[in-house]
C-alpha cells in the first residue's frame, strides 16, 4: 500500500460504502445473547466459552498478563497491538505467533510492520504454558492473544477499560510475512487510506478512530515518523518536534533507530489523552494527524477527548469487534500445543 492524496469527506464515506459491500469473510460482532456472529454465518464465539472445559483459563491468562504489565507497561501496549496485527492479517488466528521454519522461513512476525517492533510474545508463551498445565489441548493461542489484549487494556487503564471477550477461535496454520504489508496500515496513511483499510476488515470509520486511541500507550521507532513528520514541514507542534529531534537521528537506519513514547503526557496509561494530543497537534504519525482532516472524524476526536468515559466505552466494543475478524472454526484451524509452531 502506498501514498495518495487526501480524500474529501464525502469521498471517504463513498469509498467505505463500496468496500463494505465487498466484505464477506469478516465474522463481526453483532450480539445475540452471548454469541457474536457475522453477516454470513455465526462465528461461534461466546463469552465464557471455556467455562466447562477449562474454568480458570481466563483467570490464568489475566494473572500472567497482570504480572507482565506491572514489570513493564510497554509490554502491555505490545499485547494490545498484537491483537490488531494478528487479526488484520489472516484473521484472529494467532498466525502472528508462528516462528520461522525451513518450510516457512518468512512468517508474519518477520514482516516489516512486526519486526523488530512487535512485543509480548514471551507473555503469550507464559500464558499458554500456564493454561496447558491446567487444561492440556483445550485453549487456543488465538483466544489467549485476545484475552491478553483485553487484560492489558484493563491493567493499563487502571481498570477503566473492563470488558468480556468472547472466545472460541481456532489457530491458523498459514503465516506469510508479505501479507503484513497487504493489510496492516503504515503510519504514513492519510484518512482515505485508513478508512478503506479498516473497511476491508468490516470496521467502521468510528472503529478506526476509536482503535487509534491505543496510540496513547507504547513507543515508536523514529523511522516510523521522522521522514514524513520531522524531515519535511508538517503540522506537528513545534515544541514536540524540537524535543523529538533531540531523541531521533535525522535519518534513522536499521543500526540507529531509537524509540520514543507515543504519548508524552501519560505514556503508560490507556486513556483518552491521545485525542487531546491529536487536537494539540502533539502526535507522531501522519495517520494520527489525519483524524482532523474531515469534519466527521474531527468531531469524533473532540468527543473522545472531552466526554468522560466516551472513548473507553467505544474502545471496549471496538476491541471485541476487531477480535472477531475472520475467525477460524471447524476444519479451518486447530488448537496448537505450542503457540510458535503448527501441530504435526
Amino acid at each position: 500500500m502506498g501514498g495518495g492524496g487526501k480524500l474529501a469527506p464525502a469521498a471517504v464515506m463513498v469509498s467505505m460504502a463500496v468496500l463494505m459491500a465487498a466484505v464477506t469473510t469478516t465474522c463481526q460482532a453483532g450480539a445475540v445473547g452471548p454469541y457474536y456472529h457475522g453477516p454470513a454465518a455465526s462465528c461461534g464465539l461466546k463469552v465464557g466459552y471455556y467455562r466447562d472445559r477449562c474454568p480458570h483459563a481466563e483467570d490464568i491468562v489475566r494473572g500472567v498478563v497482570g504480572a507482565a504489565v506491572l514489570r513493564d507497561p510497554g509490554v502491555g501496549a505490545g499485547l494490545v497491538r498484537m491483537l490488531f496485527h494478528d487479526c488484520f492479517v489472516e484473521g484472529c488466528d494467532a498466525s502472528v505467533l508462528l516462528d520461522p521454519t525451513p518450510a516457512n522461513p518468512q512468517p508474519e512476525k518477520l514482516g516489516p510492520p512486526n519486526n523488530p517492533s512487535l512485543r509480548g510474545y514471551e507473555v503469550i508463551d507464559a500464558a499458554k504454558a500456564a493454561v496447558e498445565a491446567a487444561c492440556p489441548g483445550v485453549v487456543s493461542c488465538a483466544d489467549i492473544v485476545a484475552f491478553a489484549a483485553r487484560d492489558a487494556s484493563f491493567f493499563l487503564s487502571h481498570t477503566r477499560v473492563a470488558f468480556q471477550m468472547p472466545a472460541g477461535r481456532l489457530d491458523g496454520r498459514y503465516s506469510n510475512a508479505s501479507r503484513t504489508l497487504d493489510f496492516l496500515p503504515p503510519p504514513t496513511f492519510n484518512l482515505g487510506q485508513l478508512v478503506a483499510n479498516f473497511a476491508v476488515k468490516g470496521l467502521s470509520v468510528e472503529d478506526m478512530v476509536v482503535l487509534s486511541g491505543a496510540h496513547t500507550v507504547g513507543s515508536s521507532h523514529c523511522s516510523s515518523f521522522v521522514p514524513d513528520r520531522l524531515a519535511v514541514p508538517s503540522d506537528m507542534e513545534p515544541y514536540l518536534a524540537a524535543m523529538l529531534r533531540t531523541q531521533c537521528p535525522a535519518k534513522p537506519s536499521s543500526s540507529n533507530d531509537p524509540t520514543v513514547v507515543q504519548d508524552v503526557v501519560t505514556p503508560n496509561a490507556l486513556d483518552n489523552q491521545y485525542y487531546k494530543n491529536v487536537l494539540a497537534h502533539r502526535v507522531l504519525f501522519t495517520s494520527d494527524a489525519a483524524l482532523l482532516t474531515s469534519p466527521a472524524t474531527a468531531k469524533m476526536v473532540v468527543d473522545n477527548a472531552n466526554i468522560p468515559g466516551w472513548w473507553e466505552d467505544r474502545f471496549k466494543a471496538a476491541m471485541v469487534k476487531m477480535a472477531s475478524i475472520e475467525v477460524k472454526t471447524g476444519n479451518n484451524g486447530e488448537i496448537r500445543r505450542n503457540c510458535r509452531a503448527v501441530n504435526h
